[in-house]
């Protein structure tokens, strides 16, 4: 049970129909996740209670990121890019980086990696689904994450340079996805 409460919303003639009965989450239930992808398909998801630090991180990457690279990239050449989290630059987080090629992000930085707009399709549908339990969101989100379409990546992926430009020209004002 995630902390949630039953409470009871009823006039006397309605003492009896559960459609009176609402759920109220006193404390809301919350799940930490790390996905990458790339426009060939999506890579590994990783979820779990709590917070993250650098140690952590360096733990999901390791678990994470090569097989999602040898999958996804297939031996093509590839570029892993993060955005600027104390966890992700943390010396001992660049320092295990060393391995693979990472893309140079600046700091204080819109936000334009292509990530960030399949977190905000899987949030949507969280919503609309609504799940009751920490496993639930865990089962739905993992649902979510397989069923994000190859196109949608593709788009995502190759819309970043012209972003890229158009946040340029605007001298660092974010754009529209």
């Amino acid at each position: 049970h995630t902390g949630m409460l039953l409470h009871v919303i009823q006039t006397k003639e309605d003492k009896d129909n559960p459609s009176c009965y609402q759920r109220l989450v006193q404390k809301p239930a919350s799940l930490m996740v790390w996905g990458c992808m790339s426009a060939c398909g999506m890579g590994s998801l990783h979820i779990w209670k709590g917070t993250i630090n650098a140690e952590r991180y360096i733990q999901v990457l390791e678990q994470h990121i090569l097989p999602s690279r040898r999958r996804l990239c297939q031996g093509r050449p590839c570029i892993f890019q993060h955005d600027n989290a104390r966890p992700h630059t943390a010396s001992i987080t660049t320092s295990w980086l060393r391995r693979i090629r990472v893309l140079k992000w600046p700091a204080c930085s819109p936000d334009l990696s292509p990530i960030v707009n399949i977190w905000r399709i899987i949030k949507r549908k969280m919503r609309q689904r609504r799940p009751k339990t920490v496993e639930q969101l865990e089962a739905c989100i993992r649902q979510e994450w397989d069923n994000i379409p190859i196109p949608k990546l593709e788009q995502l992926v190759s819309s970043v340079p012209r972003r890229l430009q158009t946040v340029i020209k605007r001298r660092g004002d974010a754009t529209q996805w």
